[in-house]
């Protein structure tokens, strides 16, 4: 694919992997809007990056519905909608401590948020025969996010969305990718890039980003910025007992050598 003139929507754009796919974009040729929440927040990137910006919580289908029509009103059609945002906060203890407000957040954030994109612009993409979703999810949605049952239960339903978008509406001439990334340094987990340096299984934002531009313009659905956890899940579906217990030993590792709460201490252990 060719991103020249083409007109991107980016949500979680203010910052992190957003901001990053955005000024990646934006250096080849494409026109970019990227939505976020706090309107400083997005003037500052938007001036920054010198692209669009709207204030826009996402998981609002309202909202959302109506900032896809003003950007297509500014811009033109959409022909390339990246939903990347999303939450992090691991559990308070066991497997469903974590509120009925948290999982509802989780829920619209990481899955409800893409159907609504996806219901607000597939009417057009159909009709006009082109169009491509991102979503951005991530390696727990392949695997397991140990500490947050409720990320990794929202990012697996939200692997499998795109999965029925690519199922569903590939004949129609619509291209789907979705990103499993593991650790990217970003404000969401509160890492920023010269914590990858120390790490070499953390990646920054702007390595993440040129994987997905790469992988785009293959139109390739299944893009993995980690290319082991293409064995990670290999390893688990062929045997899942083993996996889990595996899973078991790291988190019992995790529990006696950091905090769980902070997630920086993770890394050590990997």
């Amino acid at each position: 694919m060719d991103f020249s003139g083409k007109v991107v929507a980016i949500t979680g754009g203010a910052s992190g992997i957003g901001a990053a796919l955005a000024a990646g974009f934006l250096g080849k040729g494409a026109k970019v809007a990227i939505l976020d929440l706090g309107p400083e927040r997005v003037e500052e990137t938007a001036n920054h990056l010198r692209c669009s910006g709207y204030c826009c919580d996402v998981t609002r289908e309202p909202k959302l519905t109506e900032t896809i029509r003003e950007i297509s009103r500014n811009l033109g059609s959409i022909d390339i909608f990246v939903s990347n945002a999303g939450s992090f906060e691991s559990q308070p203890d066991h497997a469903a401590s974590a509120t009925n407000e948290v999982w509802a957040q989780n829920w619209s954030l990481h899955v409800m948020a893409h159907v609504y994109a996806a219901r607000a612009l597939l009417p057009e993409m159909i009709a006009r025969r082109s169009g491509y979703f991102v979503n951005i999810t991530s390696a727990a949605g392949l695997l397991n996010q140990i500490g947050d049952a409720a990320y990794s239960a929202t990012k697996h339903a939200a692997v499998s969305f795109a999965e029925s978008l690519a199922i569903t509406h590939r004949s129609d001439g619509i291209g789907v990718s979705v990103v499993c990334p593991q650790y990217v340094a970003t404000p969401l987990i509160g890492l920023n890039a010269s914590d990858a340096v120390t790490h070499e299984s953390l990646l920054t934002a702007e390595q993440v980003a040129g994987d997905i531009l790469d992988g785009v313009a293959d139109g390739r659905f299944l893009i993995l910025p980690h290319p082991q956890v293409a064995e990670y899940a290999r390893s688990r579906a062929e045997n899942h007992e083993k996996w889990i217990k595996g899973m078991v030993r790291l988190r019992s590792r995790m529990e006696g050598e950091m905090d769980t709460s902070d997630i920086k201490d993770f890394y050590k252990l990997l």
